[in-house]
């Protein structure tokens, strides 16, 4: 089952996707009646915002007033609206695959991992008092396709370096056009991303070791033990 997983990358993408919308349903359930209906198609079936809070949007509030560093984590598989998932995992379907066959599994599962923590600790510093979605941990996938393919070189690498540095741009377009995104995380996930690629390297540099299936199994036992965690705290305090 393992070897299947590793030759089919669309499927670990998938699965990823999945849990992001199992959990924005959950979000939409756990609002219930507050949950924002609008012709808006950037706001429409939007969760409140207190249950997104308990359900581990992180930012300043979360992390200065109720000590929840593990909301670095859990913030990124929250979403404030159907437009906003849909966008992130959308970009998801489009980078995941090739960082998955350029770095392999585990070295996704790193970069897509602490690359969004890094961009919300980031958004963190800079004093964002509430933020969620994946689209940190996207920049980060992002952000390791610019060093892949800048260091790979050759039509591909260069194919490759020309495409991220377009979606780059296109963030930053977004970011400075839209109001309420977060850019210290996308900006953060970006970097993050670079170095994650660089300290771990791809799959023509070297192959996976043990360290990085190690690191990667504990970052997905981690982040499956704060997604339960978050919600069954939003549940028990919805209730």
């Amino acid at each position: 089952m393992i070897q299947k997983i590793r030759l089919n990358p669309d499927r670990v993408v998938k699965y990823i996707i999945y849990i992001n919308a199992a959990i924005f349903i959950a979000s939409l359930v756990l609002s219930g009646r507050q949950v924002q209906l609008s012709i808006n198609p950037f706001t429409a079936f939007s969760p409140s915002s207190d249950t997104l809070i308990f359900l581990g949007a992180t930012g300043t509030i979360p992390i200065d007033h109720y000590h929840e560093w593990w909301s670095l984590i859990s913030a990124n598989w929250l979403h404030g609206s159907l437009v906003h998932i849909i966008f992130n995992m959308t970009a998801l379907l489009q980078i995941g695959p090739l960082i998955i066959r350029e770095y392999g599994l585990s070295r996704m599962i790193i970069i897509y991992t602490l690359g969004g923590v890094a961009g919300f600790f980031l958004s963190y510093l800079a004093g964002v008092s509430v933020t969620i979605g994946a689209s940190a941990a996207i920049c980060a996938l992002i952000g390791a396709a610019l060093y892949f393919g800048k260091s790979r070189g050759g039509l591909f690498g260069q194919a490759v370096y020309k495409q991220t540095t377009g979606w780059v741009m296109g963030l930053a377009f977004i970011g400075l056009m839209m109001p309420n995104i977060n850019n210290w995380g996308h900006g953060g996930g970006v970097v993050a991303g670079i170095a994650l690629g660089w300290l771990l390297g791809y799959n023509e540099q070297g192959r996976k070791n043990l360290g990085h299936g190690l690191l990667a199994g504990i970052l997905v036992v981690l982040t499956l033990g704060v997604l339960a965690w978050s919600l069954i705290t939003a549940t028990v305090l919805s209730l």
